[in-house]
Parts: structure tokens; C-alpha cells; sequence
């Protein structure tokens, strides 16, 4: 259960009504239709009462309120200088602790009002230092201002997890969020995942609404090998050449580098080297801008024993195909990171992360923000259970691998399967697909229209939760971000003034 239940004590007519809009909200076709279900339900269960009161476990309301007032005042009165010190001083998305997964778990659209007129005050107060009613700056000064205070603030970062055929779900949390411009300009991929980062950055932004209508993605990419192909050896059980053939076609000849240029877009493919003793990477126009995007795509895609290991492949300033480290083999990024959170961070300057996760391994393990964040002591023995269970795996496999790690395959299976379970599968939000015997069968089916339209309304009813979530932390670095490029706007010599209005 997400969202905390506020409907013990209503009268039958009420309880009926809330039991007819969640059936509702299951249904609904846009996040418009589910925003204005959710909003009823809230209103009729309490929660909008909840959002009015201050007090609460997770969030320093104290400081907000103190804070509040403060930027209100000097926002009113132009107090420039001050208003420019308290704004730096408390320049974190998560300042007083308002971002919260809990607190955003107890309503179904929005928080407490307070956290709420927080936001909406930085924002107004960022605004108008970038105004022209600020006159006590100069151009040049507020550039530098904004400059810094993107830095501090930092961005967000997408991360998609692999998954097979499940990870079409992928393309219905991309177009929630791109509906509601909060789509990131960061974004990593393993397996499934890197194919759905790849497809978005290799293209121009102008063809991001086609993409996700899913043509690009019918295709025969999974074919399993003959019996007789089979018992020669030479590969997996799955024949790499279809999959070559479809990430060619559709990421064409094209350098993470030349990826960047054209889309704008930081994407990020984890991959593995074969050799389980070495560590994980990622691919992106700044470790690797030479290396053509299919190629890491591919590799990321090598899941063991499925398919063979892969060579990556660079292309040269001449346009020559050469080898990419070419003693190395790699595998599948998710095996040992499928979501490269501390590398892109010290990349990209990244303040929290967003995880859509569908691995089939993964997902039935999962836990919601209540049950990850219960303290009581009820809570206890699951959470007791849970990580004893992470450290038994650990140490059973390290004491198998320390008397049969000579015998390279089972050596490096084992370092493989360390990998898995010693991973943090969670971001910092995290949009979580459905798992069935269905969906485990969706796993062995090349991607098909019916198959897209029902994983990718899946990926948006999944996302439209966070949404509210979303708009809260990415509110004040949308906010500089505007200022920024109306400041460089007016900074440009060949450029004629012009009023714009900054929201």
C-alpha cells in the first residue's frame, strides 16, 4: 500500500463512494482523468485535511514556516541582498527534509500545504532577482548568481532498469513525465533499459513523441538458436546477430558523443566486463565519446548465457570501425550495476535519482516507501529478515567461491550472482512495475503492438503517483534554469531586449 489510509472511521456512504473512485482511478486513461479522481478521493477520505496540518515525524515544519516568512518579507520589501543570502543559505532540494518519500505517501496528489507555499516562495523570490524589478543588480551579477546557484543545486537523474520484453513499461514513464515536462536530462540504462536511454539519445527531441509510439520497437530482435547451433558452442542460447541487426537499424552509426550533440541528453550505459574480478562501468559522451552507441547498447544487452559476450566498437576521426579495449569482453550492465547512481553522480552533479524498475528478479522484492521507512517495532523482524537473508547469499557464494573459484566458469558465475544481490536496486523515487505469471511470460515475447500499449499504460499509471512528487523537487531547478536562459538571453550582444514573464 502506497498511500496511508485516512478511512477507518467514515460512515458506509462515504466508504462506498471512496471504494467507487478507486475503482475510478485504476481505470483512468490520462493523469488529467487520474489527478481529478485522485483529488475527490482525497477529499473525501480526509487527506486534504491532513495537507493543512503542520505537524508531523518527517519534516522540520519549523524551519520551513521560519524560513517562509523570511523570503516572503524580503521578496515584498526588495531586500535584494538579503533575499539573495537566505535563498543560498537553504539552497537543497531537501532542505528540512521535505522531500520525504513519506510525505508524499499519505495523499494522493500533493503535501502538506506548508511544503507547498515553500516551493511556490523560492520559486517567486528566484523569479524576481532575474526580474527587471530587480535594479540593484547588474546583468553580469545576476548571471553569475544563477550560475551558482545551479551548481549547488544540482539535477535530476532517470535511471532504467533492465527487464527483457518488460522493459517497454520504460516508455510509459517516459511519456508521463514528458507531459509533464519533468523528464530529466540525465538518464542511464542496463540491458532493456539502455535501449529505451539509447533510443531517446540518439534522437532529436523533435522525434521523441514518435518513439514512444512504439514502431521503432516492433521487431524480431529475440531468436532463439537451433538445437544444432546449440550443441557447437560459439554463443548463448539466444542468436546475437537479429539483436545487432535491430540496434543498428534503429541507433544507427552514431558516437555517444555525436549522441549528446544531437539530443542534448547525458545517457549512460552500464555495462560489465566478463571478467567478474573487474568492476562495472558506464558509456557516455565523456568516459567513451568514440564508442558507437549500439555497440554498448549491445553489450549491456549480453545477458550471460543468454547471449555471448560482447567486443565494443569505436569509431575513429576518419569514420573506421576499431576495437574498443579489444582484450575485453562485456556483459550485461545490470549484473552488477543496473543502476550507476554513484558514478553519475560525480559526473553530473546529481541530487536525486528516479528508478523505473521492472527486473523480473527484482520487482517481487521490492517494498513501497511506507514499508522501507516504518520504524515501529512490528517492522522489525521483516527488516531483520530481509537483510540477514542479503548477507547469508553473500557469504554462501564467497565460501563457494573460495573452494572451487579455480574452475573459471563457476568462479565467475558466482562473482555475477555476488554482483546481483550486492546491488542497491532503489533510487531516491521509484516507479515500480507490476509483476504476475503474465508479466514473466510477457519475458519471451518479441515486443508486438498489443504487448507495447498494455506495458507502456502500465508505465504511466505507475508514474502518475509520483508526479506530485516530482513537480515539488524539480519546482526550483526548473525555476533557475527558466532564469538562466532569460539572462543569457538578455546577456547576448546580436539580441534585441524583450519581456518575459518567469513562472
Amino acid at each position: 500500500m502506497i498511500f496511508k489510509d485516512f478511512t477507518r472511521n467514515i460512515n458506509p456512504h462515504q466508504a462506498y463512494r471512496i471504494k467507487k473512485l478507486k475503482l475510478q482511478l485504476a481505470k483512468a486513461d490520462s493523469y488529467a482523468e487520474w489527478k481529478s479522481i485522485a483529488l475527490k478521493l482525497d477529499e473525501e477520505s480526509g487527506a486534504q485535511e491532513w495537507k493543512l496540518d503542520n505537524s508531523s515525524p518527517y519534516f522540520d515544519a519549523q524551519v520551513i514556516a521560519h524560513r517562509l516568512g523570511k523570503l516572503t518579507r524580503y521578496r515584498t520589501q526588495k531586500r535584494t541582498r538579503d533575499l539573495m543570502y537566505i535563498l543560498r543559505e537553504g539552497l537543497s532540494y531537501d532542505i528540512a527534509n521535505i522531500s520525504h518519500p513519506l510525505l508524499f505517501s499519505q495523499a494522493y496528489v500533493g503535501t502538506k500545504k506548508i511544503i507547498e507555499d515553500y516551493v511556490d516562495e523560492v520559486s517567486q523570490s528566484l523569479a524576481f532577482i532575474a526580474s527587471d524589478e530587480c535594479t540593484c543588480l547588474s546583468l553580469d551579477e545576476k548571471l553569475e548568481y544563477f550560475q551558482h546557484c545551479q551548481r549547488a543545486y544540482g539535477q535530476p537523474a532517470l535511471m532504467f532498469s533492465g527487464g527483457s520484453t518488460l522493459g517497454l513499461f520504460h516508455t510509459g514513464v517516459c511519456k508521463a513525465l514528458m507531459e509533464q515536462d519533468l523528464m530529466p536530462k540525465v538518464m542511464s540504462g542496463s540491458s532493456a533499459g539502455a535501449i529505451m536511454t539509447a533510443m531517446l539519445g540518439v534522437s532529436h527531441p523533435s522525434e521523441y513523441h514518435q518513439i514512444l509510439k512504439g514502431q521503432n520497437f516492433f521487431s524480431e530482435a529475440f531468436h532463439f538458436r537451433k538445437l544444432n547451433d546449440l550443441i557447437k558452442g560459439g554463443g548463448g542460447l539466444a542468436d546475437v546477430r537479429y539483436l545487432k541487426k535491430f540496434l543498428v537499424e534503429n541507433l544507427g552509426d552514431v558516437t555517444f558523443e555525436e549522441a549528446f550533440k544531437k539530443s542534448g541528453l547525458h545517457i549512460n550505459v552500464a555495462i560489465a566486463p566478463y571478467d567478474g574480478s573487474q568492476d562495472a562501468r558506464i558509456m557516455n559522451a565523456y568516459t567513451s565519446p568514440d564508442v558507437l552507441v549500439w555497440s554498448a547498447v549491445l553489450a549491456s544487452c549480453a545477458v550471460p548465457i543468454l547471449f555471448p559476450p560482447i567486443q565494443l566498437t569505436s569509431k575513429r576521426h576518419d569514420g573506421k570501425y576499431t576495437p574498443y579495449m579489444s582484450s575485453t569482453r562485456w556483459v550485461d550492465g545490470s549484473v552488477r550495476s543496473d543502476f550507476p547512481q554513484e558514478k553519475m553522480a560525480r559526473l553530473y552533479n546529481i541530487n536525486y535519482t528516479i528508478a523505473s524498475q521492472v527486473n523480473p528478479h527484482i520487482v517481487p522484492f521490492m517494498q513501497d516507501d511506507i514499508s522501507r521507512f516504518n520504524k515501529n517495532m512490528l517492522s522489525w523482524p521483516q527488516r531483520i529478515a530481509r537483510r540477514q537473508a542479503q548477507v547469508i547469499a553473500k557469504g554462501v557464494m564467497d565460501f563457494t567461491r573460495e573452494r572451487v573459484g579455480n574452475v573459471a566458469p563457476v568462479r565467475r558465475l558466482l562473482d555475477h550472482g555476488h554482483g546481483v544481490v550486492d546491488q542497491r536496486y532503489y533510487g531516491d523515487v521509484n516507479i515500480v512495475g507490476n509483476h504476475s505469471l503474465r508479466h514473466y511470460s510477457y519475458m519471451l515475447q518479441n515486443p508486438k503492438p498489443h504487448l507495447f500499449k498494455i506495458l507502456q499504460k502500465e508505465g504511466e499509471r505507475a508514474t502518475w503517483p509520483r508526479i506530485s512528487l516530482l513537480e515539488t523537487q524539480e519546482r526550483v531547478g526548473k525555476t533557475i534554469q527558466h532564469c538562466l536562459e532569460l539572462l543569457k538571453y538578455h546577456h547576448a550582444p546580436d539580441q534585441k531586449p524583450q519581456k518575459y514573464i518567469v513562472s
